[in-house]
């Protein structure tokens, strides 16, 4: 059950502080409390409750303020709940009345506040703060570029003012920066053999998990998982190790956790509520990447679509940027646009993409929030395809760069 909050403080003088004391108007986390539009995603919010059963779910004020401050500060959940009973501006930021030395809530309520304030709702909360802040500034230019009207009309000019229904187009204003980045994944640094072997553990200890239900009546499956730790352990610990190498502990590590798919499917059968939710996920994705890693060992390559690199994460994709650090990043892909300081996302997949292609939509965009067309698109090179040259010299728009095709 949710309740909207009566008595949420809209004021800075309203937080009460022991001891009499008051909080610095100044500070950063004040300052945010009275930017974010916590209105905006509390309906949004609200659905993911009944409405008069239950326990009184925490306000979005705490939900929302609590993942910030996480990802703000890059605390862990149990890290976070530890800052907030600790710093009385972060109690005022996430919406509490008084200072408090017990936590708001447990660590673990942040998972289910992840669940709730999804993507889409953090995309519509990022648009209205950065629409409140942009379009006053808009509306004031185009107060100033509108000519006034005129006193001497005629009564025709006001027949045909009043027939044609269509506006003047406004003049291009503004100017819009794309570029596109990648948002980094806590996964370890994925290797063909490494996946493997996590992947052979964990089939193991679900067939210790099934076998618990039969024992006495038949004997435990073999796993020989002392025979592929081994294994294991030979390759990491060489540090240089030849590609056939490399090769061969696959071919031995595939057998292995193809012996265990078996087994773990011949005892789920038998016993289909024996694993939990967390284990049949994880069966579920390393039936995919035994599948993935038998082809690309099958055809000697090291590249297939839709590659797992994580188990416990099977979304996380493999992003080519090649950045002179990192030449590959893991995590999701975001083509950004910033305007006057103000970053709008425009796309955001956890596949990889052509960040050329999001010019036109991007720019579309804009004309639908500030109601004009831009006099400039800064760009990298990836931008100036044919297409989007094409677009902008039709809408008056510079997209400055080389010239395409091969330099003279």
């Amino acid at each position: 059950m949710y309740r909207k909050p009566t008595g949420q403080i809209s004021l800075l003088e309203d937080f009460r502080f022991f001891a009499g004391g008051k909080l610095d108007a100044n500070n950063r986390w004040v300052k945010m409390a009275d930017l974010i539009p916590w209105d905006v995603v509390e309906d949004r919010y609200a659905s993911h409750f009944p409405k008069h059963t239950g326990n009184v779910a925490k306000p979005v004020s705490v939900a929302l303020g609590a993942l910030i401050i996480k990802e703000k500060c890059g605390f862990s959940d149990e890290e976070t709940v530890q800052q907030i009973m600790e710093n009385p501006y972060l109690q005022y930021f996430i919406g509490l009345e008084e200072f408090q030395t017990t936590p708001p809530f447990n660590s673990s309520s942040m998972v289910h506040f992840r669940k709730r304030l999804d993507a889409k709702v953090i995309a519509e909360l990022n648009e209205a703060l950065c629409k409140g802040k942009t379009t006053t500034e808009t509306q004031d230019h185009n107060d100033q570029n509108t000519p006034p009207p005129s006193s001497g009309c005629t009564d025709d000019n006001r027949r045909e003012d009043k027939g044609s229904s269509e506006q003047p187009p406004q003049p291009n204003h503004g100017k819009l920066i794309l570029d596109a980045t990648c948002t980094p994944a806590d996964v370890k640094y994925p290797t063909d053999f490494s996946l493997l072997n996590d992947a052979r553990e964990k089939l193991e200890a679900m067939v210790e998990t099934l076998h618990e239900n039969q024992v006495g009546k038949e004997l435990k499956p073999r796993t020989y998982r002392q025979k592929a730790r081994k294994l294991y352990l030979k390759l990491e610990k060489n540090r240089k190790p030849r590609s056939l190498e490399i090769r061969k502990a696959i071919r031995k590590q595939l057998s292995f956790v193809a012996r265990d798919l078996q087994i773990v499917l011949r005892l789920s059968a038998k016993y289909p509520e024996g694993l939990s939710k967390r284990q049949q996920k994880d069966f579920e994705t390393i039936q995919i990447l035994f599948e993935q890693q038998k082809t690309m060992y099958d055809q000697r390559v090291h590249t297939i679509e839709h590659r797992i690199v994580s188990i416990t994460q099977p979304h996380v994709r493999p992003i080519v940027r090649g950045k002179k650090t990192a030449a590959t990043e893991f995590g999701a892909k975001v083509a950004i646009s910033i305007v006057k300081g103000y970053a709008w996302i425009e796309k955001l997949s956890w596949e990889a993409f052509n960040e050329g292609t999001s010019l036109v939509e991007s720019v579309e965009t804009y004309k639908k929030r500030h109601g004009n067309y831009l006099e400039s698109v800064i760009a990298d090179k990836i931008y100036r395809n044919r297409d989007n040259l094409q677009y902008c010299k039709l809408h008056g728009i510079r997209l400055n760069g080389p010239k395409l095709g091969r330099p003279s």
